[in-house]
């Protein structure tokens, strides 16, 4: 049985059909909003993306970037290495300092009801984005952040620029416009975006 993949692809979905695409795996994607249909049949948080292989159920996008690298041993560093180790930090720092930061203005834009939004949040986490993205960026290590290769961390922190340009915050470093260009010229992301647009 292949893999399964809940969610939009206007969502951090996304970031899991990149990866599948970028290992040549064969994969059903069923498209379903947070809390849809399809998606509380496999996952009760109603959270998206969800992938399914097989009977396991594995929710969140980091967490399915990571398990599919490191089945397929690309993409990351080996486990248990000092370079994984950093590549995990790395991960969990874009995470945290970036993905968080343009989730909190989203959802103080469209997300939360109109009555529970704050509209002094969005330019503070602007503000936010910017500066961590361009000390991320100051910290690449080769071609891509980690190295010459393409690890986990350059999906997310690529997705993640992506999302901050829809937000309207400040275009990033333009150090780091080679860098993107770089990664959207990949036959993975160009595979990838083709089925989000479709």
């Amino acid at each position: 049985m292949g893999y399964t993949l809940y969610g939009n692809t206007n969502t951090r979905a996304f970031r899991v059909v990149w990866m599948l695409e970028e290992l040549g795996l064969e994969y059903t994607h069923v498209q379903d909003a947070p809390h849809g249909e399809n998606v509380r049949r496999v996952s009760p948080l109603g959270k998206i993306p969800v992938l399914q292989d097989g009977e396991a159920i594995i929710p969140d996008s980091g967490a399915i970037l990571t398990y599919l690298s490191d089945k397929h041993g690309r993409f990351t560093a080996p486990a248990g290495t000092p370079e994984r180790g950093q590549q995990d930090a790395m991960t969990f720092r874009i995470l945290d300092e970036l993905d968080a930061v343009v989730w909190t203005a989203a959802r103080h834009t469209f997300v939360l009801p109109k009555e529970d939004r704050i509209g002094e949040v969005k330019p503070t986490c602007a503000k936010e984005f910017g500066r961590n993205f361009e000390a991320i960026c100051a910290e690449m290590k080769g071609d891509y952040l980690m190295g010459d290769e393409l690890t986990v961390p350059d999906i997310l922190l690529v997705h993640c620029s992506s999302w901050a340009r829809m937000a309207k915050f400040p275009p990033p470093p333009e150090s780091f416009k080679a860098y993107f260009n770089r990664i959207r010229s990949r036959p993975g992301f160009q595979a990838a975006a083709a089925k989000s647009a479709g």
